[in-house]
């Protein structure tokens, strides 16, 4: 599949995503985003085009698109089902470090009011803790005493729980993006030679059809 989806967030209605693989055609031409700097930084998006320096954009404008690029890092999507706010999410070590998904589920509930125990998260495909090794300088971060393997997945998904989302409606999505390169881009296998894949996740305005974007 050159696009990717979550079977959670399929479930809910009026809500279009996916997350790309390195053969999907998707493009952000049409789609808010921003220029990607490793944070926990977050823009509430009400068109599209490049809205600032940060890691996550949030919505509640039918037919706005939010999206981000990765290559290894995790793209997050949430749902809030009840408030109907969506968000994309960029998570390398760094925004996984700076607890990027919570600061963003905290932006939701200042600007939307949005309760983590009605949100629907999908992890999509990133690098995993299978070929992820890490210097002691970043596993300090995330508590350990050594270097050694990292899996940026579980610690998104632990940092979602702990700020109230039900372990029940966290997804992950595609596999490692470091061994399957006919599928995924990866730039610690690929260094400048890897391309980027575009998630995203839109509110379907009422009327419109959902479609690819």
């Amino acid at each position: 599949m050159t696009v990717l989806t979550s079977r959670l967030l399929a479930s809910l209605p009026g809500i279009e995503h996916g997350f790309g693989t390195r053969n999907a055609t998707l493009t952000q031409a049409a789609m808010a985003s921003v220029k990607q700097i490793h944070s926990d930084v977050s823009f509430i998006a009400h068109e599209s085009g490049c809205i600032g320096d940060g890691d996550a954009i949030i919505t509640r404008d039918p037919g706005v698109a939010v999206s981000v690029r990765t290559a290894d890092c995790f793209p997050i999507l949430l749902v809030d089902r009840d408030t109907r706010a969506v968000a994309a999410i960029h998570a390398g070590w760094r925004g996984t470090a700076a607890g990027v998904v919570t600061s963003t589920l905290a932006r939701m509930r200042n600007e939307f009011g949005t309760d983590p125990r009605n949100v629907f998260a999908a992890i999509g495909p990133g690098i995993g803790a299978c070929c992820y090794e890490v210097g002691l300088d970043v596993a300090r971060q995330f508590g350990k005493t050594e270097a050694g393997k990292l899996d940026l997945a579980m610690e998104n998904r632990n940092q979602l729980i702990a700020a109230g989302v039900e372990a029940d409606r966290i997804e992950k999505v595609g596999g490692c993006t470091f061994c399957h390169p006919a599928q995924f881009f990866s730039w610690r296998r690929d260094h400048n030679s890897a391309g980027r894949m575009i998630s995203f996740i839109r509110i379907v305005a009422a009327g419109v059809e959902a479609g690819p974007t």
